[in-house]
């Protein structure tokens, strides 16, 4: 009996009276030899680390670790980590070197920038795995109740369970690891199980045990229980599993139905028993714990190519300057060349006139480091910073934040930020993306009659219904006030018994008992509404139960072997509780597209009830089903594909007892093999028993569009943005919901490409001398003359193509990819139908690799994961279906509406504040860097550095840093209402125009002219006059100092001058690195001359009190910002593009 504080659904708390153990198989005291894949051997109640045939390694521990790096290994593998990338390799080279006498600098300054930048990147990846290794510890110290083969339960920790161990789960408690369900505190053995964790889903799952160890539900019970399981090898499925368990000389074949995966939670039931199969990192949660794809935007692609021209140019001054010096080397051998301060004859080796090729490249390694600050070494970790702030930015939009169910946007990611304003092309899943995914039943066929009038949502959107009434002319005002969730349906003749008076009674009746019997749904008590609500696998299965309660037929109790029903009976005219014995469930997956029960009535009949998608269900009707009903249930599921709605075909059979006991004895044969076939063989059986059928009719379920869906589609497609919707649903349901979120437009020409010869008639270039035609070369012919079709239109017309998944499983293969693709992306819009999800991924990876363009992928539900994984960025739909597309996703809303300001306003955002900031930091280092080269040339590459170490060593990190961060995060061109009501800005990132080629090396020449006008500007203005007070000239001390003031304040006024829109914090940032840098070299120029060397109160003494110094700053600053500020005039005057047009129209607004 059930236990006082007994939580499971309330209608299912009658009495079950305890099933005794019984035998359903042949005796097998010993399992067979194991087969591959199906090797793991398990002794119940006898835990060991060790496989119980004696075979293979240890089995591992139940204790996890999902951190990325243990104490010992963290330092080498994220130095390992820190040095891939070039830039820091070089750097660490540099340092290396600059411990040798080659270095112009002191190696402390040119060691510590890297030291900084390494440690920071270091202490993020130490803090996010430090987050990791804290999770595991409180999960791998959960306690647990464990049998300790003494009549007895006590707690331990997860950690230590071993394969094998019987364990004691409570109520809300997690499962520990991955058990085999023995029994509960239910005597029919059955518990409810919550997989949130797994898959997202928050719809309780209910699993059933065997009915051999049902009755093992209390403690003295298991100091006798001895068993063995064979069973499948640790693996990543977690909707599968097969096993056998060897039980009192019998054999019993395991199911997912005995299967309670680590990680999810027990519910509704106040405790279970189970023995531990798969322990630590074998259990499938584990299995699944992946990396994410790597993925990385176009920008930071090009970013490396950028990184990797500055190498070159900077190995190319290096030789340069290295042969120069060579050569005047060589010619300081004459007596009559030489200078007489450099005293050849007493130089050291890297100076030898005699040895001018190793002093040549000894000078070439000095001037590597020289020159260093050429690579920007804070570069990744300035981006790194800009990005985590930007997804801030997303997250705290509230814009995309939904009320209805409480859920902001979430960036899960920060790499593909400025990715989103580059996106090229949408490849959208329907149910549940495009759609509610809250199904409603909305219109049935029975028997070859057509019932339902309510409006459908699509036809409403077209005014072609204006009024919804009943066949009898009149309102049917009783069904309209009564709203039930998930039945949306009037019709007088169904309605309130009075199906009865129907000539097709019979057939209504067992239709309706098809929809309350051939389900999987858990019935939930529930006072508050009006009905008994269902938890359902799927939207669609909760809206047919629910339609059968409505119409009479109200489920309301499940066992393991039992259906019961409260039936209206048409002759009492009344309910009458009917009990439906279970003995078979042929359960639906999307390969079969069918489900099926074998049930025994109360009177001993066999019925065995299917419901599945017209495609497979019409082909195994009976021979002996009228013409008539037929033909009439195909036109109706047609109207009802046109009309939008999703479809279903329910039948029958009734078997005889010779059948069913020779199918079961296949099918039971079948479900008992433990080997690589036995999908197959299941299918088999399935297949044999699945056929002459008798057609009951077909059921219209409406799905309807998510608000804002139809408006964000057309902006979408204004941005220029390719929208691709892959789809199951039928190829007219898709086409109609393809109209009605403006997908398909009536102005557009369709495209079919289809092998439905009852389709193809109706499309273009499309005529019956292709039926004979083998399939390849039939899709072939299409395409070419489709594409043929476009080429010769001379007119704006835009296409939508259309293509099955029939034929679009030939148009992935061979040549015919080409010729797909090269037909897809001359078309506006692309509608794929009745596609698997397989198929989904693979479009998407040949969208993504043949047009290099950025692919979005996004939806809502497991079928989407391959998609979204394959695409550039991925996005996820929080949506009914579970969490499972968003936990493989980039980026994660909770409505599709969302992505028209998560593309439009972040994605232009960002892409152009990244595009601006990665030009700016090569610009800056180009005007720093080069100002040392001009210098080297002055002085003949004699490898003299022309500012003192610490001005080097501090230009990236302390005086430039800040206003560049600024940028990447504050800057906008224009507002986020200018970039949704001007959806064509998004264009400027799909065509890359602020970071083309073209962009970034006017930026790299900006930087080369600033520092030929610093330099020499510096250098004649400053070199030559009497600078400090006591009337002395300036060394080159001053004119080092001059020069970097030149550039601090050159680089920081050219971001002012580029910034579009000021806040407070970029004021302070810009300004407030000028001031640092006159504070630092007050400071520095303090310390003594051993280590301050050539700034030792230069600044104090020499420039400060120096009305040239401050005059020719001035002259030298404005004169070098000509340039640009001219630029930007005379093309925003003169040559103004689009984005310049409305950026001035928006500064006026």
């Amino acid at each position: 009996m059930p236990t006082d504080t007994d939580e499971r659904p309330l209608v299912e708390l009658a009495s079950a009276a305890a099933t005794a153990p019984t035998a359903s198989s042949s005796p097998a005291p010993f399992p067979p030899p194991a087969t591959p894949g199906f090797s793991r051997a398990v002794r119940c109640n006898a835990p060991s680390s060790f496989p119980a045939d004696g075979g293979g390694g240890a089995y591992p521990g139940n204790a996890i670790s999902t951190a990325k790096y243990t104490a010992a290994s963290f330092v080498p593998k994220s130095l390992f980590e820190q040095f891939r990338r070039a830039a820091n390799c070089f750097f660490l080279v540099v340092a290396c070197v600059s411990f040798s006498p080659l270095a112009p600098y002191r190696a402390v300054s040119v060691l510590l920038p890297l030291v900084v930048v390494v440690s920071a990147a270091m202490a993020k990846e130490a803090v996010e795995d430090w987050r990791r290794k804290q999770q595991d510890i409180e999960v791998n110290n959960r306690k647990v109740e464990v049998y300790d083969g003494a009549q007895s339960f006590h707690e331990t920790e997860w950690k230590k369970l071993r394969v094998g161990d019987i364990v004691k789960v409570k109520k809300d408690e997690f499962f520990p690891a991955d058990l085999l369900f023995l029994s509960s505190c239910y005597d029919d053995g059955i518990c409810y199980v919550e997989t949130m964790n797994l898959d997202g889903e928050t719809n309780l799952k209910r699993k059933q045990a065997l009915e051999v160890t049902m009755g093992l539900n209390d403690e003295h019970f298991f100091h006798s229980f001895k068993a063995f399981i064979q069973c499948e090898d640790p693996n990543e499925k977690l909707y599968s599993f097969l096993g056998t368990l060897y039980y009192n000389e019998q054999q019993h074949p395991l199911s997912p139905q005995q299967i309670l995966l680590r990680g999810s939670k027990l519910r509704n039931t106040s405790y279970i028993y189970g023995t531990v199969i798969f322990t630590g990192h074998d259990t499938k949660v584990m299995q699944n714990a992946m990396e994410p794809p790597s993925k990385r935007s176009s920008v930071e692609r090009r970013m490396d190519k950028i990184i990797y021209l500055l190498f070159v140019i900077l190995f190319v001054i290096a030789t340069f300057g290295s042969i120069v010096f060579g050569m005047k080397t060589k010619h300081e051998i004459s007596p009559g060349n030489y200078a007489w301060y450099l005293r050849p004859d007493q130089a050291n080796i890297f100076f030898d006139p005699n040895r001018a090729s190793f002093a040549a490249f000894a000078h070439f390694l000095t001037s590597l480091m020289l020159y260093v600050c050429l690579v920007p070494i804070s570069l990744y970790i300035s981006i790194e910073i800009v990005k985590v702030l930007q997804s801030t930015f997303i997250n705290q939009d509230q814009n995309m934040y939904c009320e209805e169910s409480d859920k902001p946007a979430r960036a899960r990611t920060s790499n593909l930020n400025e990715e989103l304003g580059q996106v090229h092309t949408i490849l959208s899943d329907k149910t549940g993306t495009l759609t509610c995914n809250s199904m409603e039943f909305l219109k049935c066929s029975i028997a070859g009659v057509a019932y339902g009038n309510r409006p459908i949502e699509v036809e409403t959107s077209y005014g072609e219904i204006a009024e919804t009434t009943d066949n009898y002319g009149h309102k049917d005002t009783a069904e309209v006030k009564r709203l039930v969730k998930g039945f949306n349906f009037t019709d007088g003749r169904l309605m309130n018994g009075r199906w009865a008076k129907e000539c097709s009674r019979d057939a209504i009746e067992m239709f309706f008992r098809v929809l309350a019997v051939c389900h999987t749904a858990i019935p939930v008590a529930d006072r508050n509404s009006a009905g008994m609500p269902y938890e359902a696998e799927s939207p669609d299965e909760g809206a047919l139960v629910t339609a059968a309660r409505e119409f009479g037929f109200e489920f309301y109790h499940r066992t393991q072997t039992t259906i019961s029903v409260h039936e209206y009976d048409p002759v009492f005219g009344g309910k009458v509780d009917r009990t439906y014995k279970l003995l078979n469930i042929l359960e639906f997956s999307s390969a079969r597209k069918r489900m099926s029960v074998i049930v025994r009535t109360e009177e001993g009949r066999l019925f065995l009830f299917c419901k599945g998608a017209d495609s497979v269900i019409f082909e195994r009707l009976s021979k002996d089903n009228g013409e008539a009903c037929l033909t009439k249930t195909k036109c109706h599921i047609d109207e009802y594909s046109e009309a939008g709605l999703r479809t279903l075909v329910l039948a029958y059979r009734e078997l005889s007892e010779e059948q069913y006991v020779v199918w079961n004895q296949e099918y039971s044969a079948a479900k008992n093999s433990v080997h690589t076939d036995h999908d197959e063989a299941v299918e088999k059986a399935s297949e044999d028993i699945e056929k002459d059928l008798v057609l009951l009719g077909a059921t219209a379920v409406e799905d309807k569009l998510q608000n804002g869906v139809p408006e964000c589609i057309h902006k979408l497609a204004q941005a220029g943005i390719k929208i691709w919707i892959l789809t199951g649903d039928k190829l007219e349901t898709a086409v109609n919901i393809g109209y009605s979120c403006n997908l398909l437009r009536k102005e557009m020409e369709e495209i079919f490409i289809t092998l439905d010869n009852s389709s193809t008639s109706a499309s273009e270039g499309c005529s019956g001398e292709g039926n004979g035609m083998a399939p390849y070369e039939e899709i072939d012919r299409k395409l070419h003359d489709a594409r043929t079709k476009i080429s010769l239109k001379q007119t704006s017309t835009s296409f939508a193509l259309i293509i099955d998944g029939n034929a679009l499983t030939h148009a992935l293969t061979g040549s015919l990819k080409n010729s797909f693709l090269d037909l897809a992306v001359n078309c506006a819009s692309v509608l794929c139908c009745r596609i698997s999800p397989k198929q989904k991924a693979l479009v998407t990876r040949l969208v993504k690799i043949r047009t290099s363009k950025t692919t979005l992928a996004i939806g809502d539900g497991a079928n989407d994961v391959g998609m979204l994984q394959e695409a550039d960025i991925g996005v996820g739909i929080s949506g009914a279906e579970g969490m499972q597309a968003v936990m493989a996703s980039d980026f994660a809303i909770a409505q599709f509406r969302f992505l028209e300001q998560l593309l439009l306003v972040h994605g232009h955002w960002c892409y152009r504040r990244i595009a601006a900031m990665i030009c700016y930091f090569f610009f800056k280092n180009i005007t720093f860097g080069f100002t040392l080269f001009w210098f080297e040339a002055h002085a003949m590459f004699s490898a003299q550095p022309a500012y003192n170490d610490w001005f080097i060593s501090f230009y990236n990190v302390a005086f430039t840093s800040l206003p560049v961060i600024a940028l990447g995060v504050f800057d906008k061109d224009v507002s986020s209402r200018v970039c949704l009501e001007v959806p064509s800005l998004h264009q400027d990132g799909v065509n890359n125009v602020f970071f083309s080629w073209s962009r970034i090396l006017s930026w790299m020449l900006n930087g080369l002219c600033c520092s030929i006008i610093i330099y020499f500007g510096s250098l004649n203005v400053i070199l030559i006059q009497a600078v400090r007070e006591d009337g002395r000239v300036a060394g080159f001390d001053i004119l080092g100092v001059t020069m970097y003031t030149c550039v601090v304040w050159t680089v920081n006024c050219q971001l002012a001058l580029y910034i579009s829109y000021f806040t407070w914090i970029q004021h302070f940032v810009i300004w407030g690195s000028i001031l640092i840098w006159y504070t630092f070299l007050v400071i520095y120029g303090l310390f003594p001359p051993a280590i301050s060397t050539t700034a030792y109160h230069v600044f104090l003494e020499a420039c400060a009190s120096s009305p040239l110094y401050w005059l020719s700053t001035l002259m030298i600053v404005v004169t070098a910002l000509i340039p640009f500020f001219v630029y930007k005039i005379s093309r925003t005057l003169y040559y103004p593009k689009y984005h310049d047009q409305l950026q001035r129209t928006n500064s006026k607004n």
